[in-house]
């Protein structure tokens, strides 16, 4: 899904493995883990969800649990900033679960492999058929390996009155 090197992607499954539970039970949803160096030096990036969203007062809580849990494991070994977010509404898609709850909803997915010359298609969701999502877009319904898929994101309609 990302480039990164292989203790990138360990240290991003142990994170997994350590936090998805905790805010479980906080009755919230860990939708996504960033970990990149930007300017600023190291950042760790939780995404968290639930039904009608997320707070400021939500982030803090995960980020006070999310700390604590950090410290006593020690899998980090040097400075960083811990952030923890609201996904935004371009959230992104991750599972076959994310796929179902959001259909009927606009999204935009990159591929890994072209399908149909076309390597980015923006439609709407219709469900998940076995390992494939069935997308309607350009008027036709496309189905995807779910493992082609290299990115997928809410694409929000948003009008103003």
């Amino acid at each position: 899904m990302y480039k990164s090197s292989e203790g990138e992607k360990d240290l991003k499954e142990k994170l997994w493995e350590l936090l998805e539970l905790p805010i479980l039970k906080k009755k919230m949803e860990l939708v996504d883990i960033e970990w990149r160096r930007e300017r600023t030096g190291w950042v760790l990036r939780l995404y968290i969800d639930k039904p009608g969203g997320v707070t400021i007062g939500d982030c803090a809580k995960i980020s006070e649990l999310v700390g604590h849990l950090l410290d006593k494991e020690n899998l980090i070994h040097h400075p960083y900033n811990l952030e923890v977010s609201s996904p935004g509404i371009e959230r992104p898609l991750k599972t076959k679960e994310h796929f179902e709850r959001f259909k009927g909803e606009k999204a935009k997915i990159t591929l890994k492999n072209p399908l149909a010359g076309r390597r980015n298609l923006v439609g709407t969701i219709l469900g998940i058929k076995e390992d494939f999502l069935e997308l309607s877009a350009e008027g036709k319904v496309w189905e995807i390996a779910l493992s082609n898929i290299k990115k997928a994101n809410l694409q929000p309609e948003i009008t103003f009155k």
